[in-house]
This record gives structure tokens, sequence and C-alpha cells, in this order.
């Protein structure tokens, strides 16, 4: 009983959110043919937010023991998105209208329709058709590239306006006696990027190696 509500819960989650990438896609690739690139960000902004702060119960699910992936992995990497989504989209409008907003939102989203179609197929019917398990550890070869660079050049692009607002950052003297500045934590998570990125692309290699080998055993 309780593998079935298991199983039951995270193909309606995988769903639920595929849906919500599906949207943020369709929307995307519409408004760049018909009025360009500086008015994607408008047009995915809802939906957007929606399906990337969904992925906080990814967290849950691994912790919980509902899925396998380790908490490691998944942290980082939406951790790093729900940064570039509210800490810099978000907080710093100046950063919308920039060309790489389009190759960030339809890397994430072509990943993430990809990504929970294979898992909710494979919820909803125990396994998931050879091609689907292809693309679900083979997108990321060019998604991955294309969308961490566009988080990084967001993140830089957004530092200026950053440092000339001084939003969220803690001067002193204050109460607590603590300051923070939010200029310097962001070139922070930048540098982070540096090893980060490739270890986790490193890190996809080997599980899309071990994913393929296994499934041309079967």
């Amino acid at each position: 009983m309780a593998a079935a509500l298991k199983r039951a819960y995270l193909a309606v989650y995988n769903r639920a959110v595929f849906f919500g990438w599906a949207q943020v896609l369709y929307h995307a690739l519409t408004t760049l043919l018909q009025t360009g690139h500086q008015d994607v960000y408008a047009a995915v902004e809802r939906p957007l937010q929606l399906a990337q702060t969904a992925a906080v119960l990814e967290i849950l699910h691994g912790l919980v023991g509902l899925v396998r992936s380790p908490v490691s992995a998944t942290l980082p990497q939406i951790g790093s998105r729900l940064f570039v989504t509210w800490g810099i989209l978000w907080s710093f409008p100046e950063t919308r209208t920039h060309m790489l907003v389009s190759s960030l939102v339809i890397s994430w989203s072509v990943t993430e329709i990809i990504r929970y179609s294979f898992f909710g197929t494979k919820e909803l019917l125990g396994s998931a058709p050879s091609w689907l398990l292809w693309l679900r550890y083979s997108s990321f070869l060019i998604m991955y590239p294309t969308g961490i660079s566009s988080e990084l050049g967001l993140i830089y692009i957004a530092l200026q306006y950053i440092k000339a607002s001084g939003k969220y950052s803690l001067r002193l003297p204050n109460t607590w006696n603590y300051s923070f500045d939010y200029f310097y934590a962001s070139i922070m998570v930048l540098l982070i990027y540096v090893p980060g990125s490739p270890h986790m692309y490193t890190y996809m290699l080997g599980q899309r190696k071990k994913a393929l080998s296994k499934s041309k055993t079967m």
C-alpha cells in the first residue's frame, strides 16, 4: 500500500512539474519568435518561478527516501537555480531583458521536460522507453553547458545592479552587530561555479555511462 501511494504521489508530482516546464518552454519560444528576447522573461515569469521552486520538494524527497537521488547532488543544482530565479531575475529587473534569459529558460525547460517525462513515465508504467532513457541521460551534454553559461552570465551582469542598489545587504552598525554584503556573496556564488560545474558535469557523465550500459544488458 505504501509503495503504491509513493508511486502515485511521484507520478502526480512529475506530471504536474512537467506541465509547468512545458508551459515555460511554449511561452518562451512563442515570445522569442513573435516579439524578441527582451520580452521572454515577462512571458514566463510566473510559471518559471512555480516550476523551479517546486524542485525544492526533490530535496525533501531525497531526505525522506522517496527517491534514490543523493541530496549532495540535488541540493547544489537546485540551490543555484533558485538563486538565479529569485536572487537575480526576480530581484533585479534590469537583467530580465538580456538575451541570456532566453538561453537560460530554454536550456532549463528542455532539460526538465525530458527529466520529468522520464521519471513520470517510469513511476506510472514501471519503466521508460529506450529513446526517453537516452534523452534523459544525453540531453545534458548540450543543455548543461548552455544553462550554466547563461546562469553565470546573468549573475555577472547583475553584479553592477547588486552593488549599486545595496539590496539584501546589512550594514554596520545594527542591532545584531552583523554585516552581510549581497554583492560579495554573489561573487562567492560565481566562484563556486568554477569547481562545481565541472564536478557536476563529470558526475552526470558517470551517471549516463552507468544508465546506458545498464539498459544494453537488459
